[in-house]
């Protein structure tokens, strides 16, 4: 039985529920706390996560597991960290992902001191990852950040912007659980969450329609959307003898003109589309489906190609500028110079994939082994040694 003081983040879903009960019953002190981050529901799907019924979800679950429970506002300090920088990166075509800025910034950051004036000695989250300890000596503890039990919930890829004092002081009590297992606990305490489903969307906010979102700043403008040929001639260049080009070359993205392939259509905003996306082009006749390969805001057009198999959407490496690297394990950095194998994933949920990293004077570059699909600029690539997240960057 432990007395310490854990301050846990309710969202009033199924998973910090159960971590909440979970703590609870290991005997810990726990507080539940609900972060409201969003007001303007004119851009939320309305069904979906509005926030009034999540804060009260979270608030009958801590009646129900007998825990104190406050609400906090931090709308404010949301839209600043997270909303702004949003729209910067979409203005400028690039696609930020504000779920791990959101834990970076907010849950880690914000939470965590609102957690220790209120004399938490830890704070915990219903993320699906775990946390062990390596101590190399009693002066030099190094933690590690573990996928989840359960590998089709493991949410590790959203806290891979976490530092090794921000991990040391947090606790993920679902992380051995799957999710059947958290859902059965939930029904077993007849909690109110138990069969509610997983929240979708951005994270603080819900399912919200990004065209709407976005025009709240950044106006609608029609440019014209360029089919480009599979058969390309800059597509030859890049796959012929991938060996003999250099790294730069390899994760240079794709660039084209409007010469190089045929107008099929208009768009309103280049900043409403990114690599790989499929639904939103309202261009039909193809046999196989239209696909986003190459976005210009400046010009705003978009570029896109047929099949998901198109060239365009391949790439066999990428590049993180320096001051994007971000290493959870300092003692595992590569130096200037150095490189190593790791196991790469570039979005949620996608299978580990086998790579070389090489640190430059000022990049750092991820080799595949195999080409990617829909490399992404603005997003976050993160690399693993086995079960074990090492670090991350966003992809320039």
């Amino acid at each position: 039985m432990s007395n310490k003081r854990v301050v846990i983040g309710l969202s009033g879903g199924v998973d910090s529920s159960v971590a909440a009960y979970l703590l609870k019953k290991q005997g810990y002190d726990v507080i539940g706390l609900f972060m409201k981050n969003w007001h303007d529901e004119t851009v939320t799907l309305s069904s979906e996560c509005p926030w009034l019924e999540d804060s009260n979800d979270a608030m009958l679950v801590a009646e129900k597991i007998g825990i104190p429970f406050q609400t906090v506002d931090l709308s404010k300090e949301y839209k600043s960290r997270i909303v702004d920088y949003m729209f910067k990166e979409y203005s400028i075509g690039r696609t930020p992902n504000p779920d791990v800025l959101c834990n970076r910034e907010i849950k880690f950051d914000l939470f965590m001191k609102i957690a220790f004036s209120l004399g938490a000695d830890l704070i915990a989250t219903g993320h699906y990852c775990r946390k062990s300890i390596l101590s190399q000596n009693k002066s030099n503890t190094i933690y590690k950040l573990l996928s989840g039990k359960d590998s089709r919930k493991d949410q590790s890829y959203f806290l891979c912007q976490l530092s090794q004092e921000q991990l040391s002081k947090v606790l993920f009590p679902i992380g051995d659980l799957k999710k059947s297992e958290v859902r059965k606990i939930a029904r077993d305490l007849k909690l109110v969450t138990a069969e509610k489903k997983d929240s979708q969307g951005l994270c603080f906010i819900g399912k919200v329609s990004l065209p709407e979102f976005l025009k709240q700043r950044l106006k609608s403008k029609k440019g014209e959307i360029i089919q480009i040929s599979s058969n390309h001639e800059v597509f030859k260049k890049y796959f012929y003898n991938k060996k003999s080009k250099s790294l730069d070359s390899l994760s240079s993205k794709f660039s084209f003109k409007p010469e190089d392939g045929e107008l099929i259509g208009v768009h309103n905003g280049a900043h409403n589309f990114t690599i790989g996306q499929r639904k939103g082009l309202s261009i039909g006749g193809n046999v196989e489906p239209l696909f986003v390969i190459d976005i210009n805001v400046k010009t705003n057009r978009i570029y896109v190609g047929e099949g998901k198999k198109h060239p365009g959407l391949l790439r066999y490496a990428l590049k993180i500028l320096k001051r994007d690297v971000h290493w959870l394990r300092k003692d595992l950095k590569l130096e200037e110079g150095e490189s190593g194998d790791f196991q790469v994933r570039i979005r949620y949920r996608q299978p580990l994939q086998n790579a070389t990293l090489y640190q430059t004077k000022d990049s750092l570059f991820i080799s595949f082994y195999e080409a990617q699909s829909s490399i992404t600029s603005g997003q976050f690539a993160a690399w693993y040694i086995k079960d074990e997240l090492i670090g991350s960057g966003v992809i320039n």
